[in-house]
């Protein structure tokens, strides 16, 4: 029997072997909006490979300050750690754009790994370009202005998605940006007077990516961050996995 079809690049890059021994252990499920893929102090108790939908990491201060420091699609495995064996995560992943996937229970997903060591390396991969997709949203986060930073943000949402529409609060934006609701609004006014994208009540429609790649610039064009940096992937190229 054949592997099932998936639209996960992390699982895409398996063979066929490997595939049908991870299929054993893969649960498939529905991904709502807000639906928790691990809490800060908790153990990891499941990992997620997204078929759609976005999950974002995020960091919250002592003071309950929250802003998004990371975030996955259908690249890669969610909540992204180093070690199968951590007894809390730092942080909480929440899906802030619905979707669906496979998860995998986190002891299930360490022998497999155990047993599978090109699939480590694998990991180990997607892991690198995560930390760097981290590393530069922190020099993002202190050179760009935010109309800048919320181009980026659009930007590799709509990498992760099929089409051009994206439903976004300008709350949730604010948010993951970590900046009032009124800098978001501000930003969003100036990205649609340049005709880059539409939006209106949730929903964010990108209208020319070209142009808005080109605002973002440095912001957006270095690994972990660009779509183009995935392994072994073209720009956009995940749309044409249907």
């Amino acid at each position: 029997m054949p592997p099932f079809e998936s639209k996960n690049l992390f699982l895409l890059h398996l063979t066929t072997p490997q595939l049908l021994v991870f299929e054993t252990i893969l649960e498939p499920l529905a991904l709502p909006r807000d639906f928790e893929l691990a809490s800060i102090g908790l153990p990891v108790s499941h990992y997620y490979f997204l078929e759609s939908g976005i999950a974002s990491m995020v960091a919250t201060s002592p003071e309950g300050k929250k802003a998004e420091i990371g975030l996955v699609g259908r690249d890669g495995v969610s909540p992204p750690a180093l070690t199968m064996e951590a007894e809390a995560f730092s942080f909480d992943v929440m899906m802030q754009v619905g979707g669906a996937g496979r998860r995998v229970e986190a002891r299930a997903l360490a022998g497999f790994l155990f047993d599978q060591p090109a699939v480590r390396q694998l990991l180990a991969r997607f892991l690198q370009g995560f930390f760097a997709q981290v590393a530069y949203n922190a020099l993002s986060n202190a050179v760009h202005k935010i109309d800048v930073r919320l181009a980026k943000w659009i930007l590799m949402c709509h990498d992760r998605m099929d089409g051009e529409e994206i439903e976004l609060t300008h709350e949730y934006m604010a948010t993951m940006l970590g900046v009032r609701r009124s800098s978001v609004t501000e930003a969003l006014h100036i990205l649609e007077g340049e005709h880059f994208i539409y939006s209106h009540r949730g929903l964010v429609i990108v209208r020319n990516r070209t142009s808005l790649e080109a605002f973002a610039a440095d912001a957006y064009d270095v690994p972990g961050v660009s779509g183009r940096s995935w392994p072994d992937s073209g720009h956009r190229s995940l749309a044409a996995v249907q």
